[in-house]
């Protein structure tokens, strides 16, 4: 493990320029959607906001389960926008993007926990224009067969459901559990095989490498080919503490080891964030 470091090293010090971000707020509050960009407080948002891209976030952005490392707001789930899939697949067709990441908070109170909801914002993007790539980056449901069946065959080429941390760690993600993690990924692949399953990891809660390569294994294991990794940033002094500042060549050494040991593409580095760069992994496969 690196030494510890106080303070946030120079390679940490991303500027975040709210002038770059006010034409897409603006056009979010306009059309009625939300992003995991300014909800999760990502340090990339005037970077991406800039490109004219976003991560969207639907189901609304209260998260019922309650991790110590992330930003997005806890409490009960509010009810479903049923125009939130048409407002978002209007956004994407104004945005022009062609490769769209669509997330949640975690929804328990929902029966199928949002997979319904899922379906239907592709469903809305893929009516606009088939060919633009989908990715879903989903809670794990509570392990529920039919909505992960549901996601699975939803017509989303990439259906991501993020690992976070190593088993040992996992005391900051109130509710979830490690092997269940795992299962959905399984689950996912084993539901489609067509589709490309995906996870994050954050590097800095206090893992060990070796924690982290046996991690590796177990998303190979389970059919994960795509992995991204980045520095955990604690969103507030009343989060999960950062242990470790990870030093950028730690990233690109365990990039290496993964893309070794069969990952067919791992972005890893301080800033990167399960969405960002999401067109990458699959035109660099």
């Amino acid at each position: 493990m690196q030494n510890m470091m106080k303070h946030k090293p120079e390679w940490l010090r991303k500027k975040i320029s709210l002038s770059l971000n006010q034409e897409l707020e603006s056009l979010f509050t306009r059309t009625h959607v939300n992003t995991v960009c300014k909800e999760a407080m990502c340090p990339n948002i005037s970077e991406c906001f800039s490109k004219k891209q976003a991560t969207f976030l639907i189901l609304g952005t209260l998260c019922t389960r309650a991790c110590s490392f992330c930003a997005v707001s806890k409490g009960k789930g509010v009810a479903v926008d049923e125009s939130e899939p048409q407002n978002i697949a209007l956004t994407v067709k104004e945005l022009g993007l062609r490769h769209v990441v669509i997330t949640s908070a975690t929804r328990d109170d929902l029966r199928d926990g949002g997979a319904e909801h899922f379906c239907k914002t592709v469903d809305a993007i893929k009516a606009i224009d088939n060919s633009i790539v989908v990715e879903l980056l989903i809670p794990d449901m509570l392990e529920n067969e039919d909505a992960l069946r549901r996601v699975a065959r939803s017509g989303a080429e990439i259906v991501g459901h993020n690992l976070e941390t190593v088993p040992r760690l996992y005391g900051v993600r109130g509710g979830s559990d490690y092997n269940r993690s795992l299962r959905v990924l399984k689950m996912l692949a084993t539901l489609n095989p067509t589709i490309a399953t995906k996870s994050g990891i954050m590097l800095g809660l206090g893992e060990r490498d070796e924690e982290v390569e046996a991690l590796m294994k177990e998303l190979l294991n389970v059919g994960c080919r795509y992995l991204s990794i980045g520095q955990y940033l604690a969103p507030s002094s009343g989060h999960a503490k950062v242990v470790e500042y990870v030093q950028p060549e730690r990233f690109e050494a365990l990039r290496e080891l993964g893309m070794r040991m069969g990952f067919a593409y791992i972005k890893s580095s301080p800033y990167v964030r399960s969405s960002y760069m999401a067109h990458e992994y699959l035109e660099e496969r």
